[in-house]
């Protein structure tokens, strides 16, 4: 951290004289006569300049510069969306009191794609691989009471359609199919926008082409599964006897690309709807997104098959 008055022949020369304690040196941060930031200047754009230049004739006015209780997935964003390689941390009147180094963000980024993968996993993001038996029935029994609820739900969505499975025991075969299908379908969706929002690369200006990016892709997807489903249908029928096989096929290849459609739209924009809550989009995933879209799978599959197969 240099006064913006320096020349560059100065500034060099005062880097040369403390190289021992700077070890390594990617950005200088430029400093007006009351010790606030007011520019940076590259390690490259201050060997390349004219001698008798200053540092403020050549600083970056447009730089940023975060508080020190920041969030440490803030300052990756930030570091990540700007290409820097070091940020520079400051008090409330602007004076420079530290920065974040290239190892400082790897480990933050470490740690932050660590928790990510708990959540998604629905553990705790505390839990460790030495936690005590107590500590992980902690972290662990929430999301899977939190399953228990979303199984328990589409299990009564299931039991609310029972007439139609006496009419036609053949529909539970696909119950499985169907959710999984959606689970999977919202998961995928999910980890691109949590990564997304995670890495910086989603940002609200393009949150509607990507949400409109998923659909279509959806969409793609829930076709071409649903034709093999009904090819699959079809095929069975040549074994074991099934009642008219086509609206079958008609029926279960419908919901599959409804399914995985609205799946895939509930996984994409439940991330982006707790980020701007401000919580964490990785508890999108996991048991919220599949239980959710189980839910949602198995009540479209009922009502596309009341629709086409019984009615």
């Amino acid at each position: 951290a240099l006064p913006a008055t320096l020349t560059i022949d100065e500034a060099v020369s005062q880097i040369r004289a403390d190289a021992d304690r700077i070890r390594k040196v990617f950005t200088v941060y430029v400093l007006d006569e009351s010790s606030r930031l007011v520019g940076t200047v590259e390690l490259g754009k201050l060997l390349l300049a004219r001698q008798g230049t200053t540092l403020g004739d050549i600083m970056n006015r447009d730089f940023i510069a975060v508080s020190a209780d920041t969030d440490q997935e803030e300052v990756l964003r930030l570091a990540r969306k700007r290409d820097m390689r070091t940020v520079p941390v400051i008090d409330g009147d602007g004076h420079l009191i530290g920065r974040v180094t290239p190892k400082q963000l790897t480990r933050i980024a470490s740690e932050e794609a660590t928790e990510d993968m708990l959540l998604m996993s629905g553990v705790s993001s505390e839990a460790k691989a030495d936690d005590t038996v107590l500590r992980i029935v902690r972290g662990r029994l929430p999301w899977l009471l939190a399953g228990l609820i979303g199984a328990s739900i589409a299990a009564s969505v299931v039991g609310s359609f029972e007439d139609q499975l006496a009419k036609a025991a053949i529909l539970a075969a696909f119950i499985p199919v169907t959710m999984s299908m959606a689970g999977n379908a919202g998961l995928q969706a999910s980890a691109v926008a949590v990564q997304g929002l995670a890495t910086g690369t989603l940002w609200s200006g393009e949150i509607g082409y990507r949400l409109f990016k998923e659909f279509l892709a959806a969409l793609f997807n829930g076709a071409v599964a649903g034709c093999i489903l009904a090819g699959l249908t079809m095929l069975a029928s040549l074994i074991i006897p099934i009642a008219d096989p086509a609206h079958l096929a008609l029926a279960t290849s419908l919901s599959l690309l409804c399914v995985t459609t609205i799946a895939a739209m509930v996984g994409a924009t439940i991330p982006i709807v707790l980020d701007k809550l401000g919580i964490d989009p990785a508890m999108a995933t996991g048991v919220f997104i599949t239980s959710s879209n189980d839910v949602l799978g198995v009540l479209v599959f009922f009502l596309m098959a009341t629709a086409f197969y019984l009615g």
